[in-house]
Protein backbone atom coordinates (compact mmCIF):
# COMPACT_ATOMS: atom_id res chain seq x y z
CA UNK A 1 0.00 0.00 0.00
CA UNK A 2 0.83 3.95 -0.33
CA UNK A 3 1.05 6.17 2.38
CA UNK A 4 1.28 9.94 2.22
CA UNK A 5 1.79 12.67 4.99
CA UNK A 6 1.30 16.28 3.83
CA UNK A 7 2.13 19.45 6.15
CA UNK A 8 2.40 22.67 5.91
CA UNK A 9 -1.09 24.53 6.14
CA UNK A 10 -2.03 26.94 8.30
CA UNK A 11 -3.72 30.33 8.59
CA UNK A 12 -2.47 33.42 6.82
CA UNK A 13 -3.94 36.99 5.30
CA UNK A 14 -4.71 37.84 1.97
CA UNK A 15 -1.79 37.98 -0.36
CA UNK A 16 0.70 35.71 1.55
CA UNK A 17 1.89 32.72 0.55
CA UNK A 18 2.25 28.89 1.95
CA UNK A 19 4.22 26.20 0.93
CA UNK A 20 2.22 22.46 1.09
CA UNK A 21 4.50 19.11 1.53
CA UNK A 22 3.58 15.39 0.78
CA UNK A 23 5.38 12.41 1.23
CA UNK A 24 4.74 9.23 0.09
CA UNK A 25 5.81 5.61 1.22
CA UNK A 26 4.91 2.10 0.23
CA UNK A 27 4.86 0.34 -2.75
CA UNK A 28 5.51 3.51 -4.79
CA UNK A 29 5.70 2.85 -8.74
CA UNK A 30 8.01 4.74 -11.72
CA UNK A 31 4.93 5.89 -13.11
CA UNK A 32 2.68 7.90 -10.98
CA UNK A 33 0.97 11.05 -10.75
CA UNK A 34 0.94 13.15 -7.62
CA UNK A 35 -1.30 16.19 -6.77
CA UNK A 36 -3.08 18.05 -4.77
CA UNK A 37 -7.30 18.84 -4.84
CA UNK A 38 -8.69 20.93 -2.44
CA UNK A 39 -12.98 20.26 -0.37
CA UNK A 40 -14.17 24.23 0.97
CA UNK A 41 -17.16 23.22 3.22
CA UNK A 42 -20.50 22.26 1.58
CA UNK A 43 -18.51 22.22 -1.95
CA UNK A 44 -16.98 19.08 -3.70
CA UNK A 45 -13.33 17.95 -3.71
CA UNK A 46 -11.64 19.70 -6.71
CA UNK A 47 -8.64 19.48 -8.73
CA UNK A 48 -6.17 22.22 -7.87
CA UNK A 49 -2.95 20.26 -9.87
CA UNK A 50 -0.98 17.80 -10.52
CA UNK A 51 2.36 16.97 -11.80
CA UNK A 52 3.73 13.97 -13.39
CA UNK A 53 6.64 11.82 -12.71
CA UNK A 54 8.57 13.54 -16.14
CA UNK A 55 7.35 17.14 -14.69
CA UNK A 56 4.09 17.41 -16.60
CA UNK A 57 1.15 19.48 -15.14
CA UNK A 58 -2.05 20.59 -15.26
CA UNK A 59 -3.40 23.58 -12.93
CA UNK A 60 -6.80 24.35 -11.99
CA UNK A 61 -8.02 27.52 -13.91
CA UNK A 62 -8.41 29.06 -10.76
CA UNK A 63 -5.17 28.66 -9.63
CA UNK A 64 -3.01 29.08 -12.78
CA UNK A 65 -0.52 32.04 -12.37
CA UNK A 66 -0.38 31.88 -8.44
CA UNK A 67 0.03 28.17 -7.05
CA UNK A 68 3.23 26.05 -8.57
CA UNK A 69 3.24 22.64 -8.29
CA UNK A 70 6.75 20.87 -7.61
CA UNK A 71 8.12 17.14 -6.76
CA UNK A 72 11.30 15.28 -6.01
CA UNK A 73 11.01 11.92 -7.63
CA UNK A 74 14.24 10.87 -5.42
CA UNK A 75 12.27 11.19 -1.90
CA UNK A 76 8.65 10.69 -3.66
CA UNK A 77 7.77 14.19 -2.40
CA UNK A 78 5.36 16.34 -3.93
CA UNK A 79 5.16 20.54 -3.24
CA UNK A 80 2.69 22.90 -3.44
CA UNK A 81 3.32 26.50 -3.80
CA UNK A 82 0.97 29.37 -3.00
CA UNK A 83 1.20 32.62 -3.98
CA UNK A 84 -1.18 35.70 -3.64
CA UNK A 85 -3.93 33.44 -1.81
CA UNK A 86 -7.14 34.35 -1.60
CA UNK A 87 -10.13 34.19 0.75
CA UNK A 88 -12.20 31.55 -1.76
CA UNK A 89 -8.22 29.45 -1.77
CA UNK A 90 -9.55 28.27 2.30
CA UNK A 91 -10.08 24.73 2.07
CA UNK A 92 -8.71 21.30 3.50
CA UNK A 93 -6.49 20.59 0.73
CA UNK A 94 -5.36 16.91 0.06
CA UNK A 95 -2.35 15.05 -1.47
CA UNK A 96 -2.84 12.19 -4.29
CA UNK A 97 -1.04 9.86 -5.84
CA UNK A 98 -2.37 8.01 -8.72
CA UNK A 99 -0.70 5.19 -9.91
CA UNK A 100 -1.53 1.60 -12.01
CA UNK A 101 -5.51 2.30 -11.64
CA UNK A 102 -5.55 2.60 -8.13
CA UNK A 103 -5.68 6.53 -6.17
CA UNK A 104 -4.26 7.25 -2.47
CA UNK A 105 -5.13 9.77 0.08
CA UNK A 106 -3.55 11.78 2.74
CA UNK A 107 -5.39 13.50 5.51
CA UNK A 108 -5.65 16.71 4.92
CA UNK A 109 -4.29 19.66 5.72
CA UNK A 110 -6.23 23.04 6.52
CA UNK A 111 -5.72 26.39 4.34
CA UNK A 112 -7.12 29.18 5.98
CA UNK A 113 -7.05 32.72 4.22
CA UNK A 114 -8.04 36.12 6.07
CA UNK A 115 -9.16 38.61 4.13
Amino acid sequence: QVQLVESGGGLVQAGGSLRLSCTSSGRIFSVNVMGWYRQAPGKQRELVAVITVGGSTNYADSVKGRFTISRDNARNTVYLQMDSLKPEDTAVYYCNLHQMGSSFWGQGTQVSVSS
